[in-house]
């Protein structure tokens, strides 16, 4: 029997899967907006190729967040759209891809070189094809040839590949405020793993100090990283931080989010989730 996205294991319609795929769909429907509208400018590739590669790393972390989510909401449902957000954030790989080349002409002799010349697209070009073998994995047959250790086994190399898609994002030759906040986002997921394989993983006190922490991340990772790779002095990146002449700094967004988990995680008992 065909399990379309949007049914259950069984057959029936979910809700959950069901909206999971429209907001899948989000990212692509407001590209074309973007492009349709000429918010890109007139040259809309440039622009295409920087939000593909934005979404498809933000879907990422979306996927990875899916544990906690599981665990701090006490919804275990969310397994079944795991795979869902894991599948689209490939998708969302190979546009991006697809993209690039368009924007380079199609010149795959000059493609070729950047990917074994740039450090920029010699990561991405690993984070892809490791991207590729989870996708071509995806499925339960996978899973059976495979045998579950073995399986688990490859899939959890998306901690590093989703390190190395941060990385090819943070070697862009510009600075953009997201670099930061996707970077503290996938701080906060794996410091949360490590708590929660310490049975600290829904603790409302405990997450709170992980937002401060993992707000402190990104403050150091934004003024050392501009530091280091764009020459721009420490201090000044700091000053911006408690400034929002230029909008609210990536690093009081992670501390938002952070503490809002926490919340969360304390009113929980009230919490009556369903799929």
């Amino acid at each position: 029997m065909i399990i379309w996205p949007w049914q259950d294991r069984r057959g029936g319609f979910s809700p959950l899967k069901a909206g999971t795929l429209a907001l899948m769909l989000v990212p692509a429907i407001w590209l074309v907006y973007q492009v349709e509208t000429g918010q890109f400018g007139p040259v809309p590739v440039g622009g295409m190729t920087y939000w593909s590669g934005l979404w498809a790393t933000a879907l990422l972390l979306l996927a990875l967040a899916v544990t906690p989510a599981m665990t701090i909401l006490r919804w275990s449902r969310l397994i079944l759209v795991r795979r869902m957000i894991g599948v689209t954030a490939l998708a969302y790989t190979v546009a991006h891809i697809i993209i690039y080349f368009a924007l380079r002409f199609w010149n795959f002799a000059a493609i070729a070189k950047e990917m074994v010349t740039r450090v920029s697209l010699v990561v991405a070009t690993i984070a892809t094809i490791g991207l590729i073998a989870l996708g071509a994995t995806s499925l339960d047959a996978a899973v059976q040839r495979m045998g579950a250790q073995g399986w688990n086994r490859l899939h959890s190399t998306i901690y590093l590949l989703t390190a190395l898609a941060l990385l090819h994002y943070l070697l862009s030759p510009a600075i953009y405020p997201e670099q930061f906040l996707l970077s503290g986002i996938f701080f906060w997921l794996m410091a949360w793993r490590w708590l929660n394989r310490r049975g600290q993983g829904a603790d409302a006190g405990v997450l709170a100090i992980l937002a401060v922490i993992s707000t402190a991340f990104t403050v150091l990772l934004e003024a050392i990283w501009t530091w280091g790779r764009h020459g721009y002095e420490p201090a000044g990146t700091l000053a911006n931080i408690f400034s929002l002449e230029l909008g609210v700094p990536p690093a009081w967004e992670i501390l938002a989010l952070g503490l809002l988990i926490a919340v969360i995680d304390l009113a929980r008992p009230g919490l009556r989730l369903r799929a």
